[in-house]
């Protein structure tokens, strides 16, 4: 990406994201600052750049067990798709191609996914309006294989596997009208849930859809300058199951514990297939 791009939402540089044998930065993506800060606690070397609208940039470095060094960032992508899509857009064309989002989501299939469970995402439902200014609708928001594949190898080594599920989640605009069912729309909104539900959607969110249909697109125009394989942007997903009344439990509490531990670990498997030891 070119160096003199000005980012308005960052307070970063192209050089801030550079390493990893020029691949760039592993950066996580949670939707609050608070998480964010609270992945970064896990870096060593840490630095960071404050942003008065709370985009706070965590630069540090994680170590393997194999003595690995692995150059990550966690950023704060905002509540929904809007303020996703220029996070998203400023780290790409600040150099960043490793995209992992660590968010929370409500269950659409309580009696499978519980609160407490963790969703490995393959896909996302488009029911937002941000992704069709870039394509549409019938472009599906897919995660990045080698993604998908890393949380589940991760989870193996946490001893995670029996709170994961793999597979589609909702993304919406709404949260208190079309998940909630609040407003005069409430039964139209309620059976749209339940539609979802009944077609095997696992869970309901607010920002993996632009974060997937972006990632696509840059990667074909990636390929249009020919760039090798190893430049590719991948992006992927962890949700943690949490309810949908935002009263705290232990078990809600616990998946979201479990979803850092998930998420850092994550990045170290997909680093050892990337890097060079």
């Amino acid at each position: 990406m070119s160096s003199l791009f000005m980012p308005h939402h960052l307070h970063a540089t192209a050089a801030d994201f550079a390493g990893n044998d020029s691949i760039g930065r592993y950066v996580f993506m949670p939707g609050s600052d608070g998480r964010a800060k609270e992945i970064a606690s896990h870096f060593s070397d840490l630095e960071t750049r404050p942003h008065p609208r709370g985009h706070n940039v965590y630069l540090g470095n994680l170590k393997t067990d194999e003595g690995q060094t692995i150059a990550v960032a966690a950023v704060s992508s905002g509540m929904g798709c809007p303020s996703t899509e220029i996070i998203v857009h400023e780290l790409y064309y600040l150099g960043v191609k490793r995209f992992l989002r660590i968010g929370t989501a409500g269950t659409l299939q309580p009696g499978l996914v519980r609160v407490g469970d963790i969703v490995n995402v393959q896909a996302s439902v488009r029911d937002e309006d941000t992704t069709r200014h870039y394509a549409p609708v019938e472009v599906p928001a897919v995660a990045s294989l080698e993604y998908v594949s890393s949380v589940l190898l991760a989870s193996e080594h946490l001893k995670l596997s029996r709170y994961i599920h793999t597979g589609t989640v909702h993304c919406k605009s709404s949260l208190y009208a079309r998940e909630l069912a609040a407003g005069p729309r409430s039964s139209e909104n309620n059976a749209y849930l339940n539609l979802l539900a009944e077609s095997g959607v696992l869970a309901s969110e607010m920002e993996t859809a632009t974060l997937f249909i972006q990632s696509q697109l840059y990667n074909y125009q990636l390929m249009q300058q020919g760039e090798g394989h190893a430049f590719h942007v991948r992006a992927g997903a962890i949700l943690a199951i949490i309810g949908d009344t935002f009263e705290q439990s232990k078990e809600a509490d616990e998946a979201v514990k479990n979803s850092i531990q998930l998420a850092l670990e994550t990045v170290k498997t997909l680093a050892a297939q990337e890097l060079p030891g």
